[in-house]
């Protein structure tokens, strides 16, 4: 990833036992005092040197430029927190620490910087695993803090310890355990740096309860990696050469999208490779925004419930630059099976992904943007493709995404001023269109992880980068609720951030209404109820004889209901005369509100590829599985 500063606007909220006696110069923004790369003040002006461990941690932060931190307060993190009343970061208390990690990752998603979480020892410290192991498996920037006992009682089975580190070794770019007052906040500068640079991704800094009460006058560095980390920049000429004679002489190329497009800032330089050269486009599931899709370049999202026609285009392919993608299961299928007849070009900044999964004809090992840059410059001409072009354009048209809907509806329309049908149990994709036609097209959307996230991924026009927030390689449900809590904080003012939930990921981490509502969070929540585990309870229908085990609710509360007694605004739709008038609603409310959606129990999400199969024989319904 390229290098970027950070900038920062201080906080307008300051504290409200702020000292009274400054003079009135001292209270007004510091636009002429001199700051450091990082936007935030340097050393020189300063006002007061740190003291202690805890204090040095909390100065990295600032001079790392972070305005939000997450977390939940304990024992053994208990001097970070207090040193963080005296700071100008905004803490926002989350209602568990597994939210925490999830908004200060969609936090990172969002802004492109690390978001930064805190938990105490012991289970605070093991309740963020989840969110750390969900940013490592989708390389997103995050810093976690967590406390930790006395060094002295390190070993010992002390109260609510635990070894952190060891427990997030396999889910961490990097962890430290900090043993040193007079090094800890450089400890955490470079931790912060860590999880920006090169692959983005968690890191962690365990905090030693000695060690930040500890004396110190010690200025922590400003954030920088470490003279031992490198990453490449730029690919192997001669590879590139080769690869742009590749492309040049496809008859049926694509570019397929990563996750590492928007974590490499390279999107608008993808966007303009395949325009220029009028190379069809897929993208995986993280990487969803980085191509607009309303572009008639657009195949959408590929895999297990991608697209027919961005499956169809993966099978027949000729040629495939792959930018920042992993090849994961849900997006190859069967291995033998996928892109069988391409040459692979695969762009990644970590030489680890060459070839773990798909054998890379052409490995360019670097960063996206400057390697599709690279590319851009040595490809001579555009591939002959116009053939191949309208055979994408005839699989869009074959293999529509349009959906069954009862009486007269029709998706051809816009959602909110077709015919509406009586008595009939509302279809979830007509719910994700309408609310989609409702917002901007910066609007941000975060969701869970079961069948709602696949109806958003389907039904929801995305445009630009980041502004889908969705939890992929670890699936974690729960996911949707906190995210939006962090994505709030990390989107502009104009943007309006919506979470699509469903009951059962909902009912994981709703506890997370409590904060929205303490910060005046302004996000709505669609919670898509089918009183279902409905991903599992589809997966039984097909593969298991219809038998739902441990899937089927019969019952679930009433989230509307629910919202309100956590002081939301709560709303509920039945019907689908309900839809357009209930989601302006929810859409005006200043604060947050939840709309309890209730979906025909019965629909499924459509395309499928069978795990382990193959992309290009998707089934459109259960009985082509």
């Amino acid at each position: 990833m390229s290098e970027r500063a950070t900038s920062v606007t201080p906080p307008e909220e300051q504290h409200d036992d702020q000292d009274q006696n400054q003079n009135q110069d001292a209270q007004q923004p510091q636009h002429d005092a001199e700051t450091d790369e990082f936007g935030a003040p340097s050393a020189e002006t300063r006002a007061e040197p740190v003291t202690t461990g805890a204090e040095s941690v909390v100065r990295a932060l600032e001079n790392a430029g972070v305005e939000y931190a997450f977390g939940v307060q304990g024992g053994a993190i208990m001097p970070i927190y207090d040193a963080l009343y005296d700071s100008e970061i905004h803490h926002v208390t989350m209602a568990h620490e597994q939210g925490a990690a999830h908004a200060a990752d969609a936090y990172g998603i969002v802004s492109g910087e690390p978001g930064v979480c805190l938990a105490t020892s012991g289970p605070g410290a093991t309740n963020l695993v989840t969110g750390i192991a969900d940013a490592d498996m989708d390389s997103d920037p995050l810093l976690a803090l967590t406390g930790q006992v006395p060094t002295e009682l390190v070993g010992n089975d002390a109260f609510q310890e635990t070894d952190t580190t060891g427990v997030t070794t396999p889910v961490t770019k990097d962890n430290t355990f900090a043993a040193d007052p007079d090094g800890v906040g450089t400890d955490v500068s470079e931790a912060f740096a860590l999880a920006r640079e090169g692959r983005p991704g968690p890191t962690l800094v365990d905090l030693p309860k000695d060690v930040t009460t500890a004396d110190t006058d010690a200025e922590p560095d400003t954030p920088a990696t470490p003279d031992t980390y490198e990453f490449t920049e730029e690919a192997d000429p001669e590879i590139v050469a080769a690869a742009a004679e590749q492309i040049k002489d496809a008859n049926r190329p694509v570019m397929l999208l990563g996750g590492g497009v928007i974590k490499g800032e390279a999107s608008e330089t993808c966007r303009e490779f395949a325009i220029e050269h009028e190379i069809p486009v897929i993208t995986t599931m993280p990487a969803i925004g980085a191509f607009p899709e309303d572009h008639e370049l657009a195949m959408e999202m590929a895999g297990m419930h991608g697209t027919g026609y961005a499956n169809m285009a993966i099978t027949h392919c000729d040629t495939m630059v792959a930018v920042g993608t992993r090849f994961d299961d849900r997006l190859t299928g069967g291995i033998e099976t996928f892109a069988p007849d391409a040459e692979i070009v695969h762009v990644d900044i970590d030489p680890a992904e060459i070839s773990k999964n798909i054998h890379a004809d052409y490995p360019l090992v670097g960063d996206a943007d400057t390697v599709v840059s690279q590319l851009s410059h040595a490809v001579e001409r555009s591939p002959q493709a116009t053939k191949w072009r309208a055979q994408c354009q005839q699989w869009k048209s074959d293999y529509s995404m349009a959906y069954d809907v009862p009486s007269e509806q029709s998706t051809d329309e816009p959602s909110t001023s077709s015919k509406i049908p009586e008595d009939e149990p509302v279809r979830p994709e007509f719910v994700v269109e309408a609310l989609d036609e409702a917002t901007s097209d910066r609007a941000v959307v975060t969701t869970g992880v079961g069948q709602h996230q696949m109806w958003a991924c389907q039904y929801w026009t995305f445009t630009e980068p980041r502004t889908w927030v969705s939890s992929h390689g670890l699936g974690a449900m729960g996911y949707g609720l906190p995210a939006a809590i962090g994505a709030r904080l990390a989107a502009d003012d104009d943007q309006e951030v919506v979470c699509i939930d469903g009951d059962g990921s909902f009912l994981m981490t709703l506890q997370g209404l409590s904060v929205a509502v303490r910060e005046n969070l302004d996000i709505t929540v669609a919670v898509l109820n089918n009183e279902y585990i409905g991903m599992v309870r589809q997966w039984q229908d097909a593969f298991f004889e219809g038998r739902h085990s441990a899937s089927e609710y019969g019952w679930t509360p009433e989230f509307d209901t629910i919202a309100e007694a956590f002081g939301a605004t709560g709303f509920r739709i039945d019907d689908y005369d309900e839809v357009a008038d209930t989601i302006a609603a929810a859409l005006s409310e200043d604060g947050p509100s939840v709309i309890d959606v209730h979906i025909d129990p019965q629909a499924n999400v459509y395309p499928m590829v069978p795990s382990g199969g193959d992309n290009g024989q998707f089934a459109l319904a259960e009985d082509q599985l």
